[in-house]
């Protein structure tokens, strides 16, 4: 799957950065109404039991007690305390989720995440997200991207290539048909929204996509704008495959150009379904009151998982994970796909699925961007128990829950940005049994609901949405297609 278009409005022209991003980082912290954030990044989602522990005892110890998993797959702390920056680096340097300093901001690594895990996995692109993640630490020039920019990697399952990514890496299956290691078999190499794509070794793909993210860098220099994403660049200096290919050759890489109409798949966030009522048109909005019934309530920080049968959830043949429930293992081992409900972990939930993944899992556990975390490696009788355990503490197993597909911004109290407490507008919401404001169910079966404070709508999905945006007169709601965006004045990825 290609990667998604640009989310910037249609007609629009790049903006015009003159100055660095203000992208929080482990290291560089933002001062937010609740007090201060981190942004801790996780490349391809992975991280060991000591890592997950190691988080979970600085959010408890420097922070307001909760985790928040980001639309990329990484770890947000809230609420941490001036000073405790030095307590933090150590915390995380400990648990090697540090590895350089100067590069920490820029491991936006995102990876399939059930990559190797089911029955059907195409390809297992982990050994990419390591081997590039280990590049980008050990170059000079990464250090100049700035804190958004985003590489992608697809096992070929066509679950994360439309997230938006700036270098993206799509493996290929081989001519049989049949699945291929990482280190082995053929990628497309797409950058930015252009059509064409590079096809490469698969051993090849990590210093491919370095490569490529050197080429923007060259580009964003000659442009004068100060571009900190393949989409911003100016027409007169936008990077295509041919450019890209260009940085492949200077850097041994043999690269064949795939022309426009070669792609297996299309622009669109998971698997493509024909609705006879398609809903709205992308922009058409519908202005409804705000939900809350008393605007004043403090923050919800506990919200309802009413799934009646937790172990239901199991994952189609195909799997698709951004769907909650157990995944059948190729090996004879399952896997648990969990979502957070909004994002947001309590210290109880996440040493509950880190215990999980020690006692009975392999030790791993992997952050999706669809904010949720897959348990691999569980044995087949123990599968079922431990997913009704996690759903007993709140998780969302089972996509029949009403918090699956919906999402929202940090909102207040911790955005000062916002015009309301959206999440506990949305909490209040779907008690009432109407996700969507006006009572009428998404307009498009399927597509995520995403509720934002104000314009810049922070975090929101890729491919089509509903759009609820909160406005001086009440809530807007539109849906926003891949060919449309929603009038913004800027979005930014959480």
């Amino acid at each position: 799957m290609p990667p998604s278009p640009s989310i910037r409005p249609l007609g629009s022209a790049p903006p015009l950065r003159d100055r660095g991003d203000a992208c929080p980082g482990a290291l560089r912290l933002h001062a937010a109404a609740d007090g201060l954030l981190a942004r801790v990044r996780v490349p391809a989602g992975d991280l060991t039991v000591r890592q997950a522990t190691a988080l979970a005892d600085a959010a408890e110890q420097l922070g307001d007690g909760f985790l928040s998993l980001t639309s990329r797959g990484n770890v947000e702390l809230r609420g941490l305390t001036d000073g405790c920056d030095g307590r933090l680096a150590g915390l995380l340097g400990d648990a090697g989720l540090l590895p350089s300093a100067r590069h920490e901001r820029i491991r936006n690594i995102l990876a399939s995440p059930l990559a190797g895990l089911d029955r059907h996995t195409p390809a297992d692109v982990r050994w990419w997200a390591r081997r590039l993640d280990a590049l980008l630490c050990a170059s000079e020039s990464a250090t100049a991207l700035s804190g958004r920019f985003l590489f992608v990697l697809d096992d070929g399952r066509g679950d994360v290539a439309a997230l938006g990514g700036d270098v993206s890496l799509v493996a290929e299956r081989d001519g049989a048909g049949e699945r291929t290691d990482g280190d082995g078999g053929t990628a497309l190499l797409w950058v930015g929204d252009d059509p064409a794509a590079l096809r490469i070794a698969g051993p090849d793909a990590p210093r491919a996509a370095l490569a490529a993210a050197e080429a923007f860098l060259t580009a964003a220099e000659a442009s004068g704008t100060g571009a900190w994403r393949v989409r911003e660049l100016p027409q007169e200096h936008a990077l295509t495959a041919r450019d890209a290919a260009g940085a492949l050759r200077a850097a041994g890489i043999a690269a064949a150009h795939v022309p426009d109409g070669a792609r297996p798949f299309t622009a669109t966030t998971g698997p493509t379904t024909t609705h006879a009522n398609p809903g709205p048109a992308a922009g058409s909005t519908t202005t409804v009151p705000n939900p809350t019934a008393n605007p004043a309530a403090g923050p919800t920080t506990t919200y309802p998982n009413p799934a009646a049968n937790p172990a239901a959830g199991s994952a189609p043949a195909a799997a698709d994970s951004s769907v909650p429930g157990v995944v059948e293992g190729a090996d004879g081992r399952h896997a648990l796909a969990v979502l957070a409900p909004l994002g947001r972990l309590s210290i109880a939930q996440w040493r509950l699925l880190t215990a999980t993944a020690a006692q009975h899992g392999s030790g791993e556990l992997r952050l999706t961007p669809w904010r949720g975390v897959v348990l691999p490696g569980l044995p087949v009788a123990a599968a079922a128990d431990r997913l009704a355990a996690l759903s007993a503490a709140g998780l969302i197993t089972d996509p029949s829950s009403p918090w699956h597909r919906l999402g929202a911004c940090t909102g207040r109290p911790g955005c000062a940005k916002s015009r309301t407490d959206v999440r506990a507008d949305l909490a209040y919401a779907v008690a009432a049994g109407a996700p969507v404001p006006g009572g009428s169910p998404a307009p498009v079966p399927g597509a995520p609901v995403y509720w934002s404070g104000c314009e810049r709508r922070c975090g929101h999905p890729h491919g089509t949405w509903v759009d609820v945006l909160a406005t001086a007169d009440g809530y807007q709601v539109s849906v926003v297609r891949p060919d449309a965006s929603p009038a913004t004045q800027e979005t930014r990825p959480q």
